[in-house]
């Protein structure tokens, strides 16, 4: 059996995320997933958790005195944290196992632990202090998989197999026959615009509230966690619906309950090129979409997207979509869907695993 040892820069989460989404269908392999550790005062997760029959979950150990920042002890850290999943590794008889690594701090493993191959997947744009560890890694790394071209272009000098691999969706959640709308939203008043993801002082909110204010007819149903300070800004609205994260089978009821779905810009991920899954999920729906991006940023899907750069631009973009006709562009919207597919995007990683001689 083939064997991969997951460094995870993320815990293992109940809506999966794009490391969740590729392991998950890599059936022919065994997986040791390894998440970071939980904040002091967290009640530990079990640790051997098998969450698919392929796949085992253990957290690491709570650094020490991690607040102190001195390098000797995250130098103790670091030791310590390599020395159990050491311990790891020989219980379940793991010997020289794939690497995959998610983050350019994973890079200070390299040296800790014995592996037979390397693979970085960057799905994000990391800080300009993790750059020298990410060059670092993705120089060690037989196989790069980049979430968008900017991070191909950023990550070739350092490696010449960086291979495109953008987000992806579970297409046929969102076409599945079927759908209704949940009962908890079955009395909101349309239309209704809704967002997928969690809501904190990073997003920029200003141009969902201009329109929230111009449009008091217009019902926004945000689905995702809501940061207290921001939490407390929006409850001056009360055409602003907060659900709160919303169980993965019972997005696409969700999505099929909007008239509109939208996307707000992130000041943290100014320059980014990375097209997030939610627009995936938002494509596989059907529905009109809007989205904020930043002037210097290139239009994704500009067939089907409606493109916004400010509040006024905003406003605009959602009274042009929701007087869509939807049964033109839907159906171009769910070819996209279905072409970025999680399927198809494990059967590429793993048909070029199989081409490097990683499997």
């Amino acid at each position: 059996m083939k064997q991969l040892l997951c460094l995870s820069h993320t815990p293992w989460q109940a809506r999966p995320n794009r490391t969740q989404q590729l392991l998950a269908r890599l059936n022919d392999v065994q997986i040791l997933f390894i998440e970071p550790p939980v904040s002091p005062g967290v009640p530990k997760p079990k640790q051997g958790r098998k969450m698919r029959p392929h796949i085992t979950v253990y957290t690491l150990p709570t650094p020490v005195l991690a607040h102190w920042g001195h390098p000797s002890i995250q130098k103790r850290n670091d030791t310590r944290a390599a020395y159990f999943i050491h311990r790891v590794l020989a219980h379940h008889h793991f010997i020289e196992p794939v690497l995959w690594c998610t983050s350019p701090q994973q890079a200070i493993y390299l040296d800790h632990i014995a592996y037979s191959g390397l693979i970085y997947d960057c799905y994000r744009e990391w800080p300009e202090r993790d750059v020298d560890q990410e060059s670092d890694l993705t120089c060690h790394a037989d196989v790069v998989f980049a979430a968008s071209p900017g991070l191909v272009q950023r990550l070739s000098p350092c490696n010449d197999n960086v291979v495109l691999l953008p987000n992806g969706v579970n297409d046929r959640m969102f076409t599945r026959t079927g759908l209704a709308v949940p009962m908890q939203l079955s009395k909101l008043s349309s239309p209704i615009l809704g967002r997928v993801g969690d809501i904190n002082d990073r997003i920029e909110l200003e141009p969902m509230l201009r329109a929230a204010r111009i449009h008091p007819e217009w019902t926004f149903l945000l689905m995702g966690r809501v940061t207290t300070g921001v939490r407390t800004r929006l409850k001056r609205y009360p055409n602003i619906v907060l659900t709160g994260p919303v169980n993965p089978v019972e997005l696409p009821d969700y999505l099929y309950a909007c008239d509109v779905l939208f996307d707000l810009f992130h000041t943290d991920l100014k320059g980014s090129d990375v097209i997030p899954s939610r627009i995936y999920e938002y494509l596989a729906s059907g529905k009109p979409i809007v989205s904020m991006i930043d002037s210097n940023q290139v239009e994704v899907f500009p067939d089907v997207i409606y493109t916004a750069y400010d509040a006024s631009g905003f406003l605009r973009r959602c009274q042009r979509a929701l007087e869509e006709e939807s049964s033109l562009a839907a159906p171009r919207r769910q070819n996209y869907a279905c072409q970025a597919s999680w399927a198809g995007r494990a059967r590429v990683v793993m048909e070029i695993l199989e081409h490097t001689g990683l499997f």
